[in-house]
């Protein structure tokens, strides 16, 4: 491989690297991804908060506001050639004072200028309780944006990556950029695992973008990751039919109360500028923190509910936007401080990367080959019983459930190792199926899919893993154990 020149190599494979990989693969270009760890979306974009903007937050004239307003629309064509859920249920910022109706204005002033569709500001408490009956009694007015959506950011991100692998992009996992070198016809990227030669590198490293630019002697720009934690509760604890926004605080968007695609409810994330890119630690303090800010949204949370916490990582840069752009090393485009509205522009951006890539030299032909439509595996959950039986008599691993809290079948999970990009550790198989993502999180399913990795990659159980290397699960067998320490009397 180190001796192909590749027209495009991306750097990253979050959902902004695999967006522009996904429509670099419309042309007839040699393109590559490249990633440093086992899978796509592995750092920011899979602790996501899957809340797909109206567009009205942003200050107008900016990166944020135009790329959003541009990448809303974009969700509802792109989800269903990917076959990835996406529901339009609109998003409140939830006024509790009369101070606050001002800032619901200058929001909604915000809106009319970014071009933002259909925003009302709603004062009728009878109204808002009827749209939102949990949402707390000291409400005063809200922000009603329609046109605000859910997405699940790893589904997508799963999906823009297979659908470009399949037109022809190449990942290489497992591959950490330690260099690069400008040489006078191309630029060598050199990986943790080998070299790449490209004429173009697209840098959509998120917290680590700052470091990738460095390396071509570029540093006009550092990244700052913010992190935010998040509280997961269990599926249809309250009844939540919108997104749930605060007031926002001059650095965030606020402690969010949102249902996901599959009906969880989450709380978060709050905002924690950090040192260590990659820290996802939790803290009692943050806990107390989103709970609380969740309970002025919605008093009755069930936080008894929790199934689980996590946290992610914001790539902030200092500038404060988004920072899209050829630089003055020729052939070198960078794509960093994608923070929120990220997700809501990445479909957008990676539209105005391929404009990017053509003034860079490189020439678009059309690929008349591309198909934008994904094939994706039926999922047992959602089927009636007739469709199942249908299904277990072509198959009968779809007879043999493996996850009973999401009712994830073995066939499933064997799908998701032989896709396109197929899962080859045990975070691959829960954001491919969503085994592990229920509320005994993993306490049946993990030894099952252990096995199942075990024996569709053909490797000992010692080699399957969580997330990649260092991440490994199972030392060596009980029986061997035993007879070592025998051995040793």
């Amino acid at each position: 491989m180190s001796e192909d020149i590749f027209d495009c190599c991306i750097i990253g494979a979050g959902v902004i690297g695999c967006a522009i990989a996904r429509c670099l693969a419309k042309y007839r270009l040699k393109v590559i991804v490249l990633e440093k760890a086992a899978d796509v979306c592995s750092g920011t974009s899979k602790a996501n908060s899957g809340i797909i903007h109206a567009g009205y937050a942003a200050k107008p004239g900016t990166l944020k506001a135009k790329f959003n307003a541009l990448g809303n629309p974009l969700f509802d064509q792109v989800c269903q050639e990917l076959k990835v859920p996406f529901e339009r249920i609109g998003t409140f910022v939830v006024a509790v004072t009369e101070e606050s109706i001002k800032t619901l204005e200058e929001l909604y002033q915000r809106g009319e200028k970014n071009k933002i569709p259909d925003l009302e500001i709603v004062r009728d408490r009878k109204r808002i309780k009827k749209m939102e009956p949990s949402l707390t009694d000291k409400v005063t007015g809200i922000l009603f944006a329609p046109t605000g959506g859910i997405v699940s950011p790893y589904d997508l991100t799963i999906g823009l990556a297979e659908n470009a692998n399949v037109n022809g992009v190449q990942f290489l996992f497992n591959s950490e950029v330690v260099d690069i070198e400008v040489k006078e016809n191309y630029k060598k990227v050199i990986t943790s695992s080998n070299e790449i030669k490209a004429n173009t590198i697209i840098n959509a490293a998120g917290v680590h973008a700052d470091n990738i630019s460095r390396m071509v002697g570029l540093d006009y720009f550092t990244i700052t990751p913010r992190k935010g934690e998040y509280i997961l509760l269990d599926k249809k604890c309250i009844e939540l039919n919108h997104v749930l926004f605060p007031i926002p605080t001059p650095i965030s968007k606020g402690i969010v109360v949102s249902p996901t695609y599959e009906k969880h409810i989450f709380l978060g994330p709050n905002a924690q500028n950090i040192d260590d890119k990659d820290d996802l630690s939790i803290t009692t303090e943050g806990l107390i923190e989103i709970i609380q800010g969740g309970r002025k949204l919605i008093p009755d949370l069930p936080i008894n509910q929790a199934i689980v916490t996590y946290a992610g990582l914001r790539a902030v840069a200092n500038t404060n936007e988004f920072i899209i752009e050829p630089t003055k090393v020729g052939g070198f485009v960078n794509v960093a401080g994608i923070q929120s509205p990220g997700l809501s522009a990445s479909l957008a951006i990676a539209e105005y990367i391929v404009d990017i890539v053509k003034e860079c030299g490189i020439e678009l032909n059309p690929n008349p080959n591309f198909n934008p439509i994904r094939k994706v595996p039926p999922r047992f959950a959602i089927l009636t019983d007739e469709e199942r039986s249908k299904l277990i008599l072509k198959n009968p691993d779809y007879g043999t459930i493996i996850c009973r809290c999401e009712h994830i079948t073995k066939a499933e999970a064997k799908a998701a190792i032989h896709r396109p990009l197929g899962a080859t550790t045990l975070d691959g198989v829960k954001f491919r199926t969503r085994a592990q993502m229920g509320r005994c999180h993993g306490g049946f399913c993990t030894n099952r899919i252990i096995d199942i990795l075990s024996e569709e990659l053909n490797v000992p159980v010692e080699q399957i893993s969580k997330k990649g290397p260092k991440s490994e699960l199972i030392i060596a067998k009980t029986k061997e154990l035993r007879g070592a320490a025998t051995e040793g009397n």
